[in-house]
């Protein structure tokens, strides 16, 4: 049935630096999104609006083009706007990844198949930069069913966060049963939400041990964790690294990175977590003319097909799992927490 509506939980606030249009597009953007408006139901007439709401023939012309545009609305020459989505069958995702990798990627693709066709999702990069992240998050909090989140942040030193206390704020703004946070620590955020998360100390702690009678052979333990870069990684990783060797009594060493140059030692393991660290390790011990697995031992971090053709030993989340299970809860309409299944994965390299 065609019909039109009065839209009076609408809100304009004019001291808002934000335009009278977005304001007036974000409000209806909200009530089609949330199910009080059907798919095909008439819009107001462009004079309709502007009474009702106080505003110029402008404003709403231009509020209706941003409907448009966000494929909220469609116009029918000389009848008028309509809403163009809106049933149980068709939601809108905006999933939010802070790095290009394969393994972020695996995450989006896992979801996406799981999802369906009847799910449209918008995939972002943010680049684990607090004010790319905000300004996405700001400029489309009225266009999405929901909001797929990992957080991962670098501050000012460059070093990793989980959340920053701006972002905190602006996640706090997103209504609660909309909110997905994949891969990361969620318990900075309060209300009844639904995760998938990992935890790195732990996790990283258990597969160490799982590994520990290969482990035994080498006399030292070296994890290469870059903790001041673009993208760095996690500071529980090396928690849980460190609680490994203390409570095995392990000699240990935490480097930044792998440098040109290495000198090997008797019987040492290494762990990497970037794929660039991991391919000059292998390129040294290859020129030293040392053997992978005998004389220097190598683990990585983070499951990819590469490390899988080469025979390097992983620790990795599964990410596949991790897709799986965020698409299903949303098809499902739970809300739950849970941990992300983590695997020891032993080849040749130890």
């Amino acid at each position: 049935m065609i019909s039109t509506t009065e839209h009076s939980e609408i809100k304009i606030e004019s001291n808002s630096s934000i335009p009278k249009y977005i304001q007036v597009a974000n409000g209806l953007a909200e009530e089609i999104l949330s199910g009080k408006m059907e798919k095909g139901q008439r819009l107001p007439s462009i004079n309709e609006l502007s009474k009702a709401r106080s505003i110029s023939r402008d404003t709403a012309e231009k509020a209706y083009k941003e409907l448009r545009d966000r494929n909220l609305a469609f116009s029918v020459m000389g009848v008028g706007n309509f809403v163009s989505i809106n049933d149980e069958k068709s939601k809108n995702v905006l999933f939010l990844i802070n790095k290009p990798c394969s393994y972020k990627m695996e995450v989006y693709d896992s979801f996406v198949t799981t999802i369906g066709n009847n799910v449209h999702v918008d995939m972002h990069l943010y680049y684990n930069d607090e004010q790319l992240f905000i300004e996405v998050l700001k400029k489309n909090i009225h266009n999405y069913n929901y909001f797929v989140i990992m957080p991962h942040f670098r501050n000012t030193e460059e070093s990793h966060v989980n959340y920053t206390p701006n972002v905190i704020n602006f996640i706090e703004n997103i209504p609660k049963e909309k909110l997905v946070i994949l891969d990361n620590s969620c318990e900075e955020i309060t209300g009844d939400f639904t995760a998938v998360y990992q935890d790195f100390k732990s996790d990283i702690f258990n597969a160490l041990k799982e590994g520990i009678d290969k482990l035994k052979k080498y006399e030292k333990i070296i994890f290469v964790h870059p903790e001041k870069a673009a993208f760095p990684a996690p500071g529980s990783l090396v928690d849980g690294f460190l609680e490994f060797c203390n409570t095995y009594n392990f000699e240990y060493e935490i480097a930044d990175k792998i440098y040109d140059g290495l000198e090997f030692k008797n019987k040492e393991a290494y762990i990497t977590i970037e794929d660039n660290d991991l391919v000059n390790l292998i390129q040294q011990i290859k020129e030293k003319k040392l053997k992978i697995g005998k004389d220097v031992g190598v683990i990585s971090y983070n499951e990819t097909p590469l490390k899988a053709l080469l025979d390097i030993t992983v620790m990795s989340t599964d990410f596949k799992a991790m897709g799986q299970k965020a698409g299903d809860l949303i098809l499902s309409k739970k809300k739950e927490i849970s941990k992300n299944p983590f695997r020891y994965i032993e080849r040749t390299s130890l």
